[in-house]
Parts: structure tokens; sequence; C-alpha cells
């Protein structure tokens, strides 16, 4: 039986303005999701993995998504027009979701630590907003 490939592990080519096959798009030894969506997405599970490690109680009910931007018009009572995250309590058949919006927080960023720093701060802060903690008790590296 032959396996399929990964796709990072495919040579793949394109034609230079009709001259033929020149070299590969991607190297055959680099993921291609290594877009900044990507690695956005990376650190998010990675934070998810970290805390529910500590705290798997707290984490295994709650969804998470990623989202591009909020919503464009901002509810009456938020704070912030362009809110970073969003918590929703649970409700009827719905679990408890927090939804971590992109581009603002790149926007905040400046460096690979400072995006980690913030995902970290906000899915904490969603976490202790959704259970009715400090931060500081869900994650002790947490400063606000």
């Amino acid at each position: 039986m032959k396996s399929t490939p990964l796709p990072w592990q495919e040579a793949t080519y394109r034609n230079l303005h009709g001259r033929g096959i020149r070299r590969p798009t991607f190297g055959t030894h680099l993921p291609r999701s290594r877009t900044r969506a990507g690695i956005f997405d990376a650190i998010v599970a990675a934070q998810m993995k970290r805390l529910e490690a500590a705290w798997p109680q707290l984490i295994r009910p709650v969804q998470f998504a990623v989202e591009d931007t909020p919503p464009s018009d901002p509810l009456p009572w938020d704070a912030e027009p362009y809110p970073l995250s969003r918590s929703f309590p649970a409700s009827r058949n719905i679990p408890a979701r927090i939804v971590l919006y992109r581009l603002p927080i790149q926007h905040k960023t400046h460096s690979r630590l400072e995006l980690q720093i913030i995902i970290r701060d906000e899915i904490v802060q969603s976490l202790a907003e959704l259970y009715g903690k400090h931060p500081e008790d869900i994650d002790p590296s947490y400063k606000f």
C-alpha cells in the first residue's frame, strides 16, 4: 500500500514566464502552513495545550475559535471598539466559547514573543471571565 506524501514533502514547481519548470515554489523540507495565520493558530494551540495540562476541567468544556476580525457592528456595551478576543458563556445546548481575533492581535505585536504573550493573556483573561476567577489563579505568569 502506497502512502500519500505530506504536502510539504512533494516538490511543487511552477512555470515562470512560460520558460518551463524552473524551481520548487516551496522548499520541500518546509511546511506550507508557515503563514502568519498558520503561526497564529499554532501558538493558540500550544497555549491551549499548556493550560489544559494544568486545568483540564476548565479547558475541555470550552470551544476555542480564531477569526480574522471582530464583527463590524460592535455591541453597545463593548468598552473597546476593536476587541482582541470575546468570550461567550454556555447557554442551552451550546458550550462556552472563546474567540480570538487574529488581525487586531497581530497588529499590536512586533515579535513572535509579544504575540505569544498577548495570546496567552487573552486566553487566560477570557477563561477567568467565564469562570469568575482571577487570571492569576488560572495562570500565575499572567501579568495585566
